[in-house]
């Protein structure tokens, strides 16, 4: 069995180890465009930071160990066409030049996302940098090491976490969002109102509500950032406005969303049988609101390409769905977030209850505490939990994890309430903060 796998950063590397591991008689080729696989761009503001000494600790593989596994490896080749009713992958040698085309039995498309670049005058000056891959992480920490002032486009997780990377060592920092708030679709108010007064009290410039209309400069080097409210100084600027799936070589080929994230079933099977899609490029089924949606997270990733290499021959193993669970370290903050908002649950037609709690993690006699800022989100109809957002000076993240289980699992706010969690002073309460967050919202239907 022929298997051609198209892009190998996360989707990608999980799909070829899981072929490998469990179809003995794949023969695998992977075609990917650049000089590396796997690169953790999450952590790129960790390597801007200096918490990350050497940028190689950001791979978690390498072609040599695809390799070393039977699989066949095309670095820096990019396929320019593919040909679903033949089965054949062309692809040229970025190097060479060279044409070489492979056949197929089955095609796996991990072909990623891309940073959205908006079509802004003044784009193509110097110093207007993306923010996604190995190579643009090189650069953005080569030119950010003689700059002063930097201005990060994009209040997303990536924007705020270069944000604080570049305000910690000592830069000039403006934040520009075209939304009223940070972190729009993971937190509501209560908590982008404590994390905006944090970045301010640390020295960060934001330009909430507004877009950027034009970068100028001099001598081909940016100087300024323009909006139709303001001008921004810049020596550096990073765009971090958000990601688009990579999937024109199968346009008019596999069913996808409007946006072009390609539609699959539960064992990652796109409109056509033979070709699988797994990651950035993908849809992934979003268990809160019962739908498909494009949410490019590297955990989906990973767990998508792992269902490929189960599921090629037959259905193995069903996707679990995903609750869009992330979690976020600034400026000393642990945040995790897991499911719908209250925009967001609103938005998708629910009739919403929310619960805000702001109580210690564990008992007042202990020689030290933290304040737990909690706020759940459930149907008032079925008293269903719909997602949740929590914030501390305590790790509180992992309660993120747990959320996420009782959000695929539909348990209701009583289930919660209830629930058995252990006690232990150094560690929660008698009610853990969890189950205080979920009577807190049981008060609610009284």
């Amino acid at each position: 069995m022929k298997v051609v796998v198209v892009g190998c950063t996360h989707a990608g590397t999980a799909a070829v180890k899981n072929i490998l591991a469990n179809h003995k008689d794949a023969e695998v080729t992977v075609f990917e465009r650049n000089d590396n696989i796997s690169f953790l761009s999450c952590g790129i503001a960790l390597y801007v930071g200096g918490v990350v000494k050497n940028a190689q600790d950001l791979f978690y593989s390498n072609p040599e160990e695809l390799a070393s596994l039977g699989a066949t490896i095309h670095m820096q080749h990019d396929v320019e066409e593919i040909d679903t009713e033949n089965k054949v992958v062309k692809a040229k040698n970025l190097l060479t030049g060279e044409t070489v085309s492979s056949s197929y039995d089955k095609l796996v498309m991990t072909t990623g996302s891309w940073p959205i670049e908006p079509p802004i005058p003044g784009r193509e000056l110097e110093n207007v940098l993306l923010c996604k891959n190995y190579n643009q992480a090189k650069e953005i920490i080569k030119r950010g090491a003689d700059v002063e002032k930097v201005v990060i486009v994009g209040g997303g997780y990536i924007g705020i976490e270069l944000v604080e990377a570049f305000a910690e060592t000592g830069k000039q920092v403006t934040l520009i969002d075209g939304l009223d708030r940070i972190l729009n679709k993971y937190l509501d108010k209560e908590m982008t109102d404590i994390l905006e007064d944090e970045l301010r009290n640390k020295g960060v410039t934001l330009a909430l509500n507004e877009t950027v209309s034009e970068f100028s400069g001099k001598d081909g080097k940016v100087t300024t950032v323009k909006t139709p409210k303001g001008e921004y100084a810049a020596d550096l600027v990073i765009l971090c406005v958000g990601f688009r799936p990579n999937t024109k070589l199968l346009a008019d080929k596999v069913d996808m969303l409007p946006s072009g994230a390609i539609i699959v079933d539960e064992y990652m099977r796109t409109s056509n049988p033979d070709i699988f899609s797994a990651g950035d490029s993908t849809v992934v089924h979003y268990n809160p609101a019962g739908d498909s949606r494009y949410i490019p997270l590297a955990t989906n990733a990973v767990r998508q390409g792992m269902l490929v290499g189960k599921n090629l021959k037959e259905n193995q193993l069903a996707y679990r769905g995903t609750q869009g669970t992330s979690g976020l370290y600034l400026f000393g903050w642990t945040i995790g977030s897991t499911g719908l908002t209250e925009l967001t649950a609103n938005d998708a037609g629910f009739n919403v209850g929310t619960a805000w709690l702001v109580d210690n993690y564990r008992p007042e006699f202990m020689p030290t505490t933290e304040k737990v800022f909690m706020k759940l989100v459930f149907d008032k109809d079925s008293h269903v939990i719909l997602g949740a957002q929590l914030m501390s000076k305590y790790d509180i993240t992992q309660s993120a994890n747990t959320l996420s289980v009782v959000i695929q699992n539909k348990m209701t706010v009583e289930d919660l309430a209830i629930h058995d969690f252990f006690f232990q002073p150094h560690f929660d309460r008698p009610w853990n903060y969890l189950n205080l967050l979920a009577q807190e919202a049981l008060a609610t239907f009284d």
